[in-house]
Order: structure tokens, then C-alpha cells, then sequence
């Protein structure tokens, strides 16, 4: 079972580890700026990092003789992440609720190698930006929200693990097609006698079966970010993944995946009915469509463990974790928000005075 090696590039300048500059293929010194150009890939290490693996044989004879990586990953006790964790680094916050992590509490943990990964375009400052512009369109937000888009450490770089799915299918169907004419009906309006064209859908028994194919279905392995964040950052641009170098994610945080690959195509299976319903419905035709029975069959499955960027904030308030996530690609944010009682308060105190106000004028003339 073979793993691949960390790397540590020291600056030649002042011999500081060197990080990843987003939106660069360099890595830089977080000190003195110096880079390292980082090697781009060669059409055939690009062409073996977006080969698909065959999903069947892959469960059946590849399990357990795959490249893997061996990190130290610490299991989050306020929110369950699983969080990678540098060799030489002892102790951090998690990124996800911003709990304290311990290095003491790591434990061995084998993962599939990633076979690509797509490098982070936007930049800290960029997504900061980002991030205080969707701040600043919340109404009612307790100052502590304000104080986190401030704060040195506010947003973190984290690379997520995601699965990405092809496969074809086969699907026969049940259905129902509807035909709509109308009939002239007959009512009373103010004690006339009126006539009303009254649409009515008539149905018919249908049988079929199509066949969709897919292509890279994301699903996130995170266990750690809501679904509703997940979905909200799509589009990816799988157009920009690179073979997987440990130099892109130097200086971030890398999160385990927690949901396998097996139970991934699961998911997978689940964003593709919604495309298997709209081609049943086109091959039902008519003017109406009702689908009674399906039961989809899929072949060549093939998938990629991939690792996608994001940039995340995250702090308490009230006992409550909040996440605001930026695309580390486009910039797209999603986040959690509290609501300030205070602030509503105030502002429900300061609506009835207006009134009062208003109330007395008018009484007043």
C-alpha cells in the first residue's frame, strides 16, 4: 500500500515554509514574498488525473490497494469534522465551528489519495471582500458578525473532499400522458346566464424507457458543511482541476472525507433522478405527463476523489455556530446568519414611536 509524501519547501530567503499563492501557480513566503513556481503538469500526468476509475471494479479489487495518504487527523469534538493536520503543527482551531483542536487527539487515518485538485483562483483579500459585501446586506446582525469579517483569522482556506461521478442509464417507466381540450360550461354571474370555456386534461396509459447519460455529478464528502451551503456554491470549474500536488495545498487546511465512496454514488443517484424525470417526461409527451413507476439501472460507473477550495469563516454566538463559505473559485458566499433580538427590538420600539408620533400629529390638526 503505497502513500504519497508531504513536501516542505523552505524560502531561500528566510527559510520560512512557503505557501500557496491563490491565483498563482506559485508557492510564496507569507513573510519576505519570495516564490517558487510550482510545475505545471504535462498532458499526460493532466490526462491520469482526470482519467475516471471504474467504480465496480474499483469496490471489488482496488479497496484497500489504492495510493493513500497518512495523515494525523484530529476529530473535532464540538462539530465532528475531520481535520488534517500538518506533521509539525501541535494544535489549531477548527475551521469549520472554531473550536480548539489538539494534536494529542489525532489518530492515524489512511484516506484515498485525491486524484486531482483544483487550486484556489480567489485570493483572502478577494474573498474577504466577498464575504464583507454579503455582511453588509444583512439587516439586523449582531455586531459580533461585523467583528468576524475583521478579524485576522476570520476566513480560513480549506480544501473540501468531493466525489465525482459518471455513469449511464437505463431506465423503464410507467406513466401517464394528458391531453388538454377544453368544454364549454355553463354559470350564473349577477343573474345572467354566462358561457365559459373550462380546460379538462384527458389521460391515457403510457410505457417507455430512456436512457440518460451523466457526467461529472458532484457530491461532497464533507460531512462538515450543511447541504444547503454544498448546493448554493455550484457551479464548479472542474475546467481548472490539476493533477493532485501536495504544493497546492500547502499552508491550508485539507478536510478527511467522512462520506465514502460507495454511499457517495448514493447521492450521486440522487441529483441524477431529477434528470431521469425530465427525459420521461419529454418521452411521455402530450400537453400533461404523470410518471406512476421507475426504475432506473446504471453502468459504467466511474468516478474521481477530488479536492474542490473554499474559503470559510466561522465563530460562536449565543452557544450557536455560524458558517459563511466563499467559492474559492468564483466567490460565491453562502452562510448561517444570527438574528440580533436587540436590534429587532429596537427597531420595533422605534417604529411604534414613529407612529405614536404620527398618531398625535394627525389627532393634533
Amino acid at each position: 500500500m503505497s502513500s504519497v509524501p508531504s513536501r516542505y519547501h523552505p524560502c531561500s530567503g528566510c527559510g520560512a515554509k512557503l505557501e500557496f499563492a491563490p491565483g498563482t501557480l506559485a508557492l510564496q513566503c507569507p513573510y519576505c514574498g519570495a516564490q517558487n513556481a510550482i510545475a505545471q503538469d504535462s498532458s499526460d500526468q493532466k490526462a491520469q488525473a482526470l482519467e475516471r476509475l471504474d467504480f465496480l471494479a474499483y469496490l471489488k479489487e482496488q479497496a484497500g490497494n489504492e495510493p493513500q495518504l497518512e495523515r494525523q487527523t484530529v476529530k473535532c469534538p464540538g462539530c465532528g469534522a475531520a481535520v488534517q493536520l500538518p506533521a509539525n503543527v501541535t494544535a489549531d482551531r477548527c475551521p469549520f465551528c472554531a473550536g480548539p483542536l489538539v494534536a494529542t487527539g489525532a489518530y492515524a487515518h489512511r484516506t484515498i489519495a485525491p486524484r486531482a485538485v483544483a487550486p484556489f483562483v480567489i485570493k483572502q483579500t478577494q474573498a474577504r471582500e466577498s464575504f464583507k459585501q454579503w455582511l453588509s446586506g444583512l439587516w439586523f446582525a449582531p455586531n459580533a458578525l461585523k467583528q468576524a469579517a475583521h478579524a485576522e483569522t476570520g476566513i480560513k482556506g480549506v480544501y473540501l473532499p468531493y466525489w465525482s461521478y459518471d455513469a449511464n442509464s437505463h431506465t423503464p417507466y410507467t406513466g401517464e400522458r394528458g391531453q388538454v381540450y377544453f368544454e364549454e360550461e355553463r354559470y350564473v354571474e349577477d343573474g345572467r346566464e354566462k358561457l365559459r370555456q373550462v380546460e379538462r386534461v384527458r389521460w391515457s396509459p403510457t410505457s417507455g424507457q430512456v436512457n440518460v447519460p451523466f457526467s461529472d455529478i458532484t457530491v461532497s464528502a464533507s460531512g462538515s458543511v450543511p447541504k444547503q451551503f454544498v448546493n448554493g456554491l455550484l457551479p464548479w470549474r472542474l475546467d481548472l482541476l490539476s493533477a493532485y500536488n501536495e504544493d497546492f495545498v500547502t499552508g491550508f487546511t485539507v478536510e478527511a472525507y467522512q462520506i465514502g465512496l460507495e454511499p457517495g454514488f448514493g447521492l450521486a443517484q440522487q441529483q441524477m433522478e431529477g434528470g431521469i424525470r425530465e427525459a420521461i417526461c419529454r418521452d411521455i409527451g402530450g400537453d400533461r405527463q404523470r410518471i406512476i413507476s421507475m426504475a432506473p439501472q446504471y453502468s459504467e460507473i466511474a468516478f474521481k476523489h477530488i479536492l474542490l477550495p473554499i474559503w470559510l469563516s466561522s465563530y460562536r454566538y449565543a452557544d450557536k455556530t455560524y458558517r459563511f463559505i466563499v467559492n474559492g473559485q468564483t466567490g460565491t458566499v453562502q452562510g448561517e446568519r444570527p438574528w440580533s433580538v436587540w436590534k429587532i427590538i429596537g427597531a420595533a420600539v422605534a417604529v411604534i414611536i414613529v407612529l405614536v408620533v404620527v398618531a398625535a400629529i394627525r389627532h393634533h390638526h
